[in-house]
């Protein structure tokens, strides 16, 4: 008895990988996953076609096509040979596999019983965050990842949820933006809940501040990386608060063109003579002005050169001997 198996593209399925649309189908392009998933596609019927034809199935620029392809293949999702004329479909479930289960050295069994417990807080705390963030459904890589952020950064657990849930409500859950924020939090030294109430409320006094300089230099839109830093320097480095900042705004009045450099210069000078608050400015600049000599309010007749003299007088006898004289 023969079998002969009589297969329809009718009735087939190409199955797209759960890691796949987790981990990388977020951050591609989507004319990268169509190329993707086209590639999966072909790779079950053992074709290997060109990227023109793939850009002409999929109604793509051949250049598009190229682009996709390169992208994929840096991110491991599949490999070329050294012609680019032949595609393989890398196995990203092994991959990712061997990202979780690492080889584990040896320790002594009281440092395994403390791993061990330190162990199941963490996956305990990192299950709080996937149903948090990820509704129940977060790549394994994740768990990584998250465990290697802890030991990098030396967050507490309450420190690592706000990460999170800053990331989540701001930008989203990118790799690349958890840890630009990361870096960022611990370049401030934040490590606990106080470190970051701390810097919570001194950001908090940044962005109330910002929104009153862009109220009343009537700028519209958003400031630019620069100028954000100016702000976190008068704020954060030389402690002024909002009434010196508004005072050093008032003196821009006078300034053809006021910039965040002119208020820096002003700020800067004040910062250097140890000015701290708006009342020791303006007493300081009493008493510069109280110590100048009072200019006269009266001023000295001055005497016309023409007509400053007196006109002589001559009677009937001085004419009379002039005449006797000639």
């Amino acid at each position: 008895m023969v079998f002969d198996a009589n297969f329809s593209i009718l009735y087939s399925d190409t199955l797209v990988p759960d890691v796949f649309i987790s981990e990388y189908m977020p951050s591609l392009e989507s004319d990268f996953v169509k190329v993707y998933i086209y590639c999966l596609f072909l790779s079950r019927y053992k074709k290997n076609p060109s990227a023109d034809t793939i850009a002409k199935k999929l109604e793509l620029q051949t250049d598009r096509v190229k682009d996709a392809l390169t992208r994929l293949e840096d991110l491991g999702l599949i490999t070329r040979n050294a012609n680019g004329d032949m595609i393989v479909i890398n196995d990203i479930k092994e991959k990712e596999i061997k990202k979780v289960y690492r080889a584990k050295t040896t320790s002594t069994p009281e440092e395994a019983e403390l791993s061990n417990e330190r162990s199941k807080q963490r996956s305990k705390f990192i299950s709080s965050i996937n149903n948090a963030f990820f509704q129940g459904v977060m790549s394994p890589s994740w768990y990584t990842d998250i465990d290697a952020w802890f030991d990098k950064y030396g967050f507490e657990e309450d420190v690592m949820y706000a990460l999170f849930k800053h990331c989540y409500d701001h930008k989203g859950l990118s790799r690349q933006y958890i840890t630009k924020v990361a870096d960022s939090w611990y370049s401030k030294k934040i490590r606990n809940s106080f470190d970051l109430d701390k810097y919570s409320m001194e950001a908090q006094k940044i962005k109330d501040i910002r929104g009153m300089i862009m109220k009343k230099l009537r700028k519209r839109g958003s400031l630019t990386e620069y100028e954000d830093a100016y702000i976190e320097k008068w704020v954060s480095g030389y402690k002024f608060d909002a009434a010196m900042i508004e005072e050093a705004l008032r003196r821009t009045t006078s300034a053809h063109t006021p910039s965040f450099e002119y208020i820096n210069k002003i700020l800067t000078n004040w910062h250097e003579k140890g000015y701290k608050t708006k009342e020791e400015v303006l007493a300081a600049e009493s008493t510069v002005k109280a110590s100048k000599p009072a200019k006269s309010m009266t001023r000295e007749r001055v005497v016309p050169q023409k007509g400053n003299f007196r006109q002589r007088e001559y009677d009937d006898d001085y004419f009379d001997k002039l005449y006797k004289e000639f």
